[in-house]
């Protein structure tokens, strides 16, 4: 099971955000501490309105058809959580760069995320 935030106390908004074990490293990786802190308030607006919708988020295509991205400060960051709602639950499974930054580091993160989406459902 994907490890977690410390419980949210009830007052908060009702949707879960869990990081699977292997997307927290690659988020504390991240040298950028602005760019961490991005992706942190990007996170926020997921556990607090639910479903976002673009510039915030954005459906990946392809071989990642059904995880979707986070895009911290609008799709001006360079670093995309990639994440997928299971039950109740956002799930991020990987971080990866933006493809425009780096097209093989991305795909290379969506590979990760579906493994590790294939692991939690089993």
């Amino acid at each position: 099971m994907p490890s977690s935030r410390p419980k949210k106390p009830a007052s908060d908004p009702p949707f879960d955000v869990r990081w699977h074990p292997e997307a927290e490293r690659e988020l504390a990786a991240i040298k950028d501490a602005d760019e961490r802190v991005a992706i942190m308030h990007a996170e926020e607006k997921l556990r607090t309105l639910g479903r976002l919708m673009a510039p915030h988020s954005s459906a990946l295509q392809g071989s990642g058809k059904g995880l979707r991205e986070l895009r911290p400060r609008g799709g001006r960051s360079p670093w995309r959580p990639i994440y997928r709602q299971i039950g109740e639950t956002f799930v991020v499974l990987a971080v990866a760069p933006e493809a425009g930054v780096d097209r093989t580091g991305f795909d290379r993160a969506v590979t990760h995320a579906l493994q590790r989406l294939a692991e939690l459902e089993n």
